[in-house]
């Protein structure tokens, strides 16, 4: 395990084209869905990282066969006929993981007990819980987090449910998941979901693709009982990981093609170019790719709400840091429940580099300063590390201790970002580290 990587600033502009790793979140849900078709399903262009690797064990133990040894990878769903694990389940730091297992232990018979490891411990489930509760499922949790026991009878009635996402959206993502292998047709309401439609919209997609009849209500959505048909479902590039070789063209004036990667795309972080295009950029589409091009550009400062796509504001924060003006990034209140506290993670984390990050509610505030070298804590966070490791590209001296836990979604991202620099100047262990 490396204790840390330096990062090498650019020498000049970052140019190079970067296909992103498959999207974990598509990844996940087609995962499940394909657990609970009634056949064998392949899954094309699947990530491979921890978060998956967590969803993969769920499955298992749940007596679904995943054959993962090669590309693509083949799942034999039991139309959602689970049988009860004879150990925990493991699910890592995967919060997605662990919301889509609770559900999916409803449908074994007897006890499964969903735990995990780090700052999942603290994140919430408690609105999943009532929602499992009024199924007639019983749970029992630790002070209303995990460990979680959910003592499965099969299956969940459906009818009528109500979901609150005030705290995440994957709450409701889980339960649609299972809907269509309810005893009933379900109607689902959601309630408190703010700016977070873009991760249902991706949940859906995937449903589609596996042949659920689902529409969307005033309040929520209304799924039809009629199961799942296996498929070939091919998983498109993760915009989730795209949004740091986005900034990193914005904040070195450089160039980066992202491939595979359009605006037709359900995934909410691309919200992170359209912004990265408000502040200067030029954004565009070419040969099925999506282009950043920061050359020449003086980055403007921005207000806006990133309520739709929280986590890749974190990236954006970083952009703000380089712009001319003070920034304002707003709708950020669900950050507070992820790997770690991102709000505070990522203000204290800049602030050690010497900028002016504050938060403001739920709003991140940024007004750009001198900023200098030092060593980030990603607080246990892929996404702190990520995106903090950005002003390396500028500023000299800065390095990131555990870096390891990016494997969590993109075990390739020191060498993307070594890669992207035209004299190809490396990410280098500090002394003591192993080598890469």
């Amino acid at each position: 395990m490396r204790s840390a990587v330096s990062v090498s600033t650019a020498s000049e502009p970052v140019d190079g084209a970067v296909r992103p790793p498959g999207s974990k979140s598509a990844t996940i849900r087609a995962l499940a869905v394909a657990a609970l078709a009634d056949g064998r399903s392949h899954i094309y262009g699947a990530l491979r990282a921890d978060d998956t690797v967590a969803m993969i064990g769920v499955l298992r133990s749940f007596g679904i066969s995943v054959d993962d040894r090669g590309e693509p990878w083949a799942i034999d769903g039991t139309g959602g006929r689970l049988q009860a694990p004879d150990a925990p389940l493991d699910v890592l730091e995967s919060g997605l993981t662990a919301r889509v297992a609770m559900v999916l232990a409803s449908f074994a018979e007897g006890a499964t007990v969903v735990d995990g490891r780090g700052h999942l411990h603290q994140r919430p489930i408690d609105a999943l819980v009532r929602t499992l509760t009024d199924q007639g499922v019983q749970v029992t949790t630790t002070g209303g987090f995990l460990p979680a026991t959910i003592h499965g009878r099969g299956g969940l009635w459906g009818g009528e449910m109500t979901v609150d996402c005030s705290k995440s959206s994957q709450f409701a993502t889980a339960i649609l998941i299972a809907a269509p292998s309810t005893s009933e047709p379900t109607t689902l309401r959601v309630e408190g979901l703010e700016g977070s439609f873009g991760y249902l919209a991706l949940t859906l997609q995937v449903m589609d693709a596996f042949g659920a009849d689902v529409s969307r209500t005033f309040t929520g959505f209304e799924v039809a009982n009629n199961g799942y048909q296996p498929t070939d479902y091919v998983v498109e590039p993760d915009a989730s990981s795209a949004v740091y070789p986005m900034v990193a063209a914005a904040i070195t004036g450089g160039r980066v093609e992202l491939e595979g990667l359009t605006f037709d795309s359900e995934h909410p972080d691309l919200l992170v170019a359209r912004r990265l295009g408000e502040m200067g950029c030029a954004i565009s589409e070419e040969n099925q790719s999506l282009v950043v091009d920061g050359n020449g550009v003086s980055l403007k400062g921005i207000e806006t709400d990133m309520s739709a796509a929280p986590d890749g504001a974190l990236a954006l924060v970083v952009a703000c840091l380089f712009a001319d003006g003070v920034s304002r990034i707003g709708g950020l209140a669900s950050l507070r429940f992820k790997e770690s506290d991102r709000l505070s993670a990522i203000s204290g984390e800049l602030s050690g580099l010497g900028g002016s990050v504050s938060v403001e509610d739920d709003c991140l505030v940024i007004r750009p300063t001198a900023l200098v070298g030092a060593t980030i804590d990603p607080h246990g966070d892929h996404r702190i590390a990520m995106s903090c490791a950005l002003v390396g590209l500028r500023v000299e001296g800065v390095s990131v201790s555990d870096p390891d836990v990016v494997n969590k979604t993109w075990p390739g991202y020191w060498e993307m970002l070594e890669n992207l620099r035209p004299e190809r100047g490396r990410c280098a262990p500090e002394a003591g580290a192993a080598p890469r």
